[in-house]
């Protein structure tokens, strides 16, 4: 993942075919907290994140998840040991956001310093002004639950471990990610190989 310290990555198209069949990954769908120190190549992040929150039908906008209203108000923050991006999802591709490791900001468990790869699930409340404070927590984590299920659901199809988690320093980790006070982090989820 060396490439990725260029300020604007693009992923390789996503491999958007294989895999196991529905039924047999909801079934072996699972939380995992100890991964091997081995990398996600770039090819499985970028179907990883294109199963997350990307462009499954680009004639018209339409995601991989249902999204209320199509306001794409959750941002999808991509935190490894060489630095941390935020996924676009209209280019396929990472911006870079910061330089270095970050990793230990992306949760309080002691597990999430060393995976291999933390996503950060971050709604943007500027882009749900029609709704008040409630309404936008709701929808905003409505969606990120979407996303995180997809992410579970691509894991167990692709040999790979992860959880998802909610106990983040919201405060430390938003300023590190450079994060408006609109913009609030819903849940973080780590990703890799399994532990052997």
């Amino acid at each position: 993942m060396t490439a990725l310290l260029h300020a604007t990555i693009p992923l390789p198209p996503p491999q958007t075919e294989g895999g196991l069949p529905l039924m047999d990954a909801i079934r072996t769908r699972q939380s995992c907290r100890e991964f091997a120190e081995r990398a996600v190549s770039q090819q499985l992040l970028s179907n990883l994140l294109w199963a997350a929150i990307g462009l499954s039908h680009p004639e018209r906008g339409g995601l991989t998840v249902p999204n209320a209203r199509s306001r794409r108000e959750v941002d999808l923050f991509v935190i490894t040991a060489e630095g941390t991006w935020r996924y676009d999802i209209d280019s396929h591709a990472l911006k870079s956001v910061v330089t270095g490791d970050i990793r230990a900001l992306a949760g309080k468990q002691d597990f999430v310093a060393t995976a291999p790869l933390n996503l950060i699930y971050v709604a943007d409340y500027a882009r749900m002004p029609d709704l008040n404070t409630e309404q936008q927590l709701v929808y905003s984590s409505t969606d990120v639950g979407f996303s995180a299920q997809n992410v579970y659901l691509f894991c167990a199809s692709s040999g790979l471990a992860t959880v998802v988690r909610g106990s983040i320093d919201r405060e430390a980790l938003g300023q590190a990610l450079g994060l408006t006070p609109q913009q609030r982090i819903i849940l973080g989820q780590s990703v890799g190989y399994p532990a052997p």
